[in-house]
């Protein structure tokens, strides 16, 4: 998959910006502030329909401007070639267009361009709480599997009427239990399935995370995951529903005292290690960074080979926190990858010792107070 060109309107301090983008490489540079990473949000939101930046699209409007509007033009092999465009009013909210007809749903844009992110913010993955380490496996997962992002929104909406219900109801227990039970029918159903994706996938998903710190770091540490739910994880679903189902019970006096949905995959934790010892409690700064790093190498690697369509890998200033030799062998990484980058920086990086700008599939650009021009 690839993006030949993109306009943005009234989007941050990009107020008319038109660029025709080359077919492997482009590096984007410019002082901090500039707009360079403006430039690779607004393809993550033609990707993903929402900003790795912004927690709210109403940050990513220009000053005082009613609108934004994104609009890039796609090749790939499964769609040959279809355009996406992306507006928020802050009236009328967010709207996803593809080749000029409106998306009933924005879940229906995920996983059409598939994308991978790597920015500064990554350090979040292995430093902070399981909350990041979950989205980052839904937000994995979704773009592979359209069952499973549609299981997601239909947990979350069970999840959110038998919280109501649970806070609500003030009537005899035996009453409140039989509320429950079709609400406890359907959270088991989609709860189970999510559960066993995400095993399936965090399964295979090791072998691609060992083989990328092992180039990246140059060590022979050995990362692996430990995925931690409120059973034993099983890739089958069926498997899981019974113990769900059980564990529902075990814990209703928990959920009625505490008015919440206490087990579910909503409380899943994903444990990163370096041998044998956790890196969030134990790691250096060092073996954070290299460790997210190859959590997101790993993902570019694992969607390049499991999908028909290459993904876009968006490098959002991450070069400033590498030493020589590891800036060395992510560009070396970045010139065998097959799909389509795109790569912002602040600082010089010796990208021409590197990459050749042909003009075509490698191609330059700065920016300078939201201007963007191409250079040779």
């Amino acid at each position: 998959m690839r993006i030949s060109n993109i306009r943005l309107q009234n989007f941050r301090n990009h107020t008319d910006t038109q660029v025709e983008w080359g077919a492997h490489m482009n590096v984007i540079i410019g002082q901090n502030g500039a707009g360079k990473t403006n430039l690779i949000d607004a393809i993550h939101y033609l990707c993903m329909s929402r900003s790795f930046v912004a927690n709210s699209d109403r940050y990513v409007v220009n000053y005082d401007a009613p609108y934004f509007m994104i609009k890039g033009h796609f090749e790939g092999n499964i769609r040959s070639s279809f355009d996406v465009s992306c507006s928020y009013s802050r009236g009328e909210g967010k709207k996803i267009f593809v080749n000029e007809s409106p998306l009933d749903r924005l879940s229906d844009l995920i996983g059409m361009v598939p994308v991978v992110v790597l920015s500064p913010g990554d350090k979040k993955l292995t430093s902070e709480g399981p909350k990041q380490r979950r989205s980052f496996i839904d937000s994995f997962i979704s773009q592979i599997s359209p069952r499973y992002l549609q299981d997601l929104m239909d947990f979350r909406k069970v999840r959110k009427q038998r919280n109501k219900l649970l806070q609500e109801f003030r009537g005899r227990r035996e009453v409140l239990e039989a509320y429950l039970e079709p609400w406890n029918v359907q959270l088991v159903e989609y709860g189970s399935r999510i559960v066993a994706k995400r095993t399936e996938v965090l399964d295979q998903f090791q072998d691609f995370l060992a083989r990328e710190y092992e180039v990246i770091s140059g060590m022979r540490h050995k990362p692996h995951l430990e995925y931690q739910t409120f059973c034993e994880p099983s890739k089958k679903a069926e498997t899981i529903e019974e113990r769900y189902t059980a564990k529902l019970e075990d814990e209703i006096d928990h959920e009625i005292e505490r008015e919440l949905t206490l087990v579910g995959p909503h409380r899943d934790e994903i444990v990163f290690y370096l041998d044998d010892f956790e890196l969030r409690k134990y790691g250096s700064q060092g073996q954070h960074r290299l460790f997210a790093l190859s959590l997101k190498l790993a993902q570019l690697l694992y969607f390049s080979e499991e999908l028909d369509d290459l993904p876009l890998f968006l490098l959002d200033d991450v070069f400033g926190d590498l030493d020589a030799q590891r800036t060395e062998v992510l560009l070396n990484a970045l010139i065998e990858h097959a799909g389509q980058t795109f790569v912002t920086a602040a600082n010089p990086i010796p990208f021409n010792d590197y990459i050749t700008f042909d003009g075509e599939k490698n191609r330059k650009f700065e920016v300078t107070e939201g201007e963007v021009s191409r250079l040779q």
